[in-house]
Order: C-alpha cells, then structure tokens, then sequence
C-alpha cells in the first residue's frame, strides 16, 4: 500500500465497467481527502447515472461523501423501474442507437435522435433543455453533469436494448401514434392526403393511412407490418407481465 485506501465493491451488472474488479468484485482506490466518493466510482470507470446507492461500510451515503482510509464502499445498481421525477419521460438517443429509437417511436415513446454526430456537449445540452433521458453507450457523453438525466445502453443489439430500457424506465406504451422518422404524432389520412406518396400498387391495395402531423410521412399496413407487429406485440407481452 503506497498511502491510505478505501476498498470498493462493486454489485455484478457494474463489472463491465471496471476489467480490474472482475477476478474478486472489488478493488482499491486512495483516499485523498479531497475527492467525493462520487468521483472515485467515476474514476474508476462506472457513470454515475448506473449507480442506484453508495454504502460505506453499510450505510448509505451521498455521492458528495469524503471517504476515509480504511472504508469500505459497496457500489449498487440502478433498481429497476426507475423513477425519473420533474418531468414527462421521454428520451434522447445519440447517432449510434438509431434502430432502438425507431422501435421506440413504434411504441409510442416520445424519443429524439440525432442521425449525426453532434458532439458530447450538444447532446447534454438538448438532454438538459428539453428534459429527456440521455441513452447512450458513450461512457464520457454519460459523465457530463449537464445531462437532465441519462442511462448506459449495455446490449450492441437492438432485439436486447429495446427490452432494457422497457424494463428500466417503464414508459408509457401507445403504439402506433409516432412516427418512426422524426418522433411526430401520427393521424388519420385519406388516401387523397398521401396519394403523392403512393406507388399504383399501394395505391390500389391500401385504404388506411395515417400521416405524421410534423413531417407529411405517410404510413400503412405495408410488407413489413408483420414484422413491426411482432416487436410491439413482445413489447406489450413483456409490459404486461411485469405489471
């Protein structure tokens, strides 16, 4: 030991974060009299948006804890569902979850999405001004402290994501009444509406349509329903089970 340590244990979802706490579920970081305990678990490689409590030798403390040498730090995750208050939930993905925010506009969730890349500032910027829940899986982009709120996509895959955040935020299911391209309110259209949108074969085959009140989209039971019904149908299986 080269000066005073704490030793910190960190629950098993938050292992990914930290390769060299894997072998044993802990590991040690100084005490220096300065740091917030928070910044420890940051330095050591966990965001605090997947941190649910801090414990010191088994009381719960604030992230703005000073530890001292010798404390012992357990590391919790977040409890499932989260509860983010002061605000309708609605979330802001950034340019590399761009198929999770289309499943989640298919069910209904109010999600935007930047289809480029702006830069960390940006989205924690548009996160704090329009109060939506930053999903990402850029640990840096999770760490500024300008974010209203904000959730580590741990899954690469979408079939994984879209039941992750459905399980960690509960949000409110409608499906159908967004559009999946710009996250605008979908109503009903006639066929003259969107007819300058239609192919003869649609045109001849489709007589319900709905049309995104934002951007002019038009939208019917096309070839791929089928698949787009299976996602909402294992969405609304999953909710329902867990209510």
């Amino acid at each position: 030991m080269n000066g005073p340590e704490i030793r910190v244990e960190f629950a098993p979802e938050l292992l990914v974060f930290v390769p060299r706490a894997r072998t044993t579920g802990a590991t040690t970081s100084p005490a220096d009299g300065v740091s917030s305990l928070g910044h420890v678990v940051e330095s050591l490689g966990v965001p605090l948006t997947e941190v649910g409590a801090l414990l010191v030798d088994g009381r719960e403390v604030p992230f703005s804890h000073l530890p001292a040498a010798g404390e012992s730090v357990a590391v919790r995750p977040v409890a499932h569902p989260q509860r983010v208050p002061g605000a309708p939930l609605r979330f802001l993905l950034d340019v590399h979850l761009g198929t999770l925010a289309r499943r989640l506009r298919l069910l209904g969730v109010d999600t935007a999405y930047e289809s480029t890349d702006i830069g960390d500032p940006a989205l924690a910027a548009r996160s704090a001004a329009e109060k939506r829940v930053m999903l990402s899986r850029d640990r840096g982009l999770l760490r500024r402290r300008e974010l209203w709120a904000g959730a580590f996509v741990y899954s690469t895959g979408p079939d994984e994501q879209l039941p992750y955040v459905l399980d960690r935020f509960r949000p409110e299911l409608r499906p159908w009444t967004r559009c999946t391209a710009c996250n605008g309110l979908l109503r009903a259209a006639t066929k003259d509406e969107v007819a300058d949108q239609l192919k003869s074969g649609t045109h001849r085959s489709y007589d319900v349509f709905a049309q995104c009140a934002d951007c002019g989209r038009a939208y019917w039971r096309g070839a791929h329903h089928d698949q787009l019904e299976a996602i909402v149908e294992r969405a609304l299986s999953r909710v329902a089970q867990e209510n």
